[in-house]
């Protein structure tokens, strides 16, 4: 048996405004958008990573809302240049959790912020 990660989802208040967040600032593109009976959904991919995906979702209100703490504590994108990649986001308005990177487990760098509605996002940068 084969294993992979499909996607991460995330709960959203404004299906919009988390499409153009993850769009502008990390490069997103919908592959899929539509509404079941109770959920508002979108599917986000990067063209480098298609088999990995985001699902958005939105509650619409007539059944059992989701957990909107979530099991999923964060969601990583691997970037080359850190330094590089949080000056292009602080000019994007990102603010970040902290001054300056962490220090990964394996010695690498990483640094914490939020999506549109707080979701927990991380950028790394891998050891070279």
């Amino acid at each position: 048996m084969e294993l992979k990660i499909e996607h991460i989802a995330i709960v959203t208040k404004d299906m919009d405004t988390s499409i153009k967040f993850y769009s502008e600032l990390i490069g997103y593109k919908v592959r899929l958008r539509g509404n079941t009976k109770d959920k508002e959904l979108a599917f986000l991919y990067l063209e480098q990573q298609p088999g990995i995906e985001i699902e958005l979702i939105k509650d619409l209100g007539l059944q059992k809302e989701y957990n909107k703490n979530g099991i999923v504590n964060h969601l990583a994108f691997t970037v080359d240049d850190i330094d590089h990649a949080i000056k292009e986001f602080k000019e994007k308005n990102v603010i970040f959790q902290t001054d300056a990177p962490n220090t990964t487990l394996e010695g690498g760098r990483m640094i914490l912020f939020e999506g549109p509605y707080g979701e927990l996002l991380q950028l790394v940068e891998r050891v070279k």
